[in-house]
C-alpha cells in the first residue's frame, strides 16, 4: 500500500523526521514554486535602475546645457541658481531610485549564506527588512522635497503662494518624519 502522495505519511513513516504532517510533495513543491516567486522582484529592480538612469541623464543634460549658457552669458549665472537646483533634484531622484532598488535586491533576492556576510553594498545602504528600506526611501524624500521647495522659492515672486508651500511641504515632512520615528514596528 502506498501512502498519501498529498502529505508523505505512509504505512510505513515514510515522512522525513522534524517535518510536519502534511509536508508533502505538493506542500514542498509550492514552497519552493513560492521561494523562486521572489524573483519577480527583479522585473521592478531593473526598472527602478533604469529609472535611476533616466533621471541621472536628464540631470546631466540640463547641467551640460546650463554650463554652455553660462559659458555663452556669464552674466546670467545668478538666474541660473534655480537649474541647478533642479539638477541636483534630479540626480537626488535618481538616488532614491537607486536605493529602492538595492534595497529590493537585497531583501528579495540575494540569499542568506557565505556571500551574504560579505555586503556588496556600503554598510550604511545594507537593509535588514522592509522597514530599512522605507526609511532610506522616507529619508530620501524629504531631501527632495526640500529641495524642490528651494528651487520653487528660488525661481518664484510670488511670497503667499510660496508661504502656503513651504506650510504645506513643511507638514509632509513632518508626516514623514514622525513615520520614521514611530512607524517602525517594535519587536516584543
Amino acid at each position: 500500500m502506498r501512502g498519501d502522495p498529498v502529505t508523505g505519511d505512509g504505512p510505513h513513516g515514510d515522512r522525513p523526521a522534524g517535518q510536519p504532517a502534511g509536508a508533502g510533495p505538493v506542500r514542498r513543491g509550492f514552497e519552493l514554486f513560492l521561494g523562486w516567486s521572489r524573483l519577480l522582484v527583479l522585473v521592478a529592480v531593473v526598472f527602478l535602475l533604469a529609472d535611476a538612469a533616466a533621471s541621472f541623464i536628464y540631470g546631466s543634460d540640463i547641467l551640460v546645457r546650463t554650463a554652455a549658457g553660462v559659458i555663452g552669458r556669464p552674466a546670467r549665472i545668478g538666474g541660473r541658481l534655480g537649474i541647478l537646483l533642479v539638477v541636483m533634484d534630479a540626480y537626488l531622484v535618481g538616488a532614491t531610485l537607486m536605493v529602492a532598488a538595492f534595497g529590493l535586491y537585497g531583501l528579495f533576492v540575494i540569499r542568506d549564506g557565505p556571500a551574504r556576510g560579505t555586503h556588496w553594498l556600503p554598510n550604511w545602504l545594507a537593509m535588514r527588512d522592509l522597514d530599512d528600506l522605507k526609511a532610506r526611501v522616507v529619508s530620501m524624500l524629504i531631501l527632495v522635497a526640500a529641495v524642490t521647495f528651494v528651487d520653487i522659492a528660488v525661481e518664484s515672486r510670488d511670497e503667499v503662494g510660496i508661504l502656503y508651500l513651504g506650510l504645506g511641504i513643511s507638514v509632509v515632512i513632518a508626516a514623514l518624519t514622525a513615520f520614521l520615528r514611530f512607524g517602525r514596528q517594535r519587536a516584543p
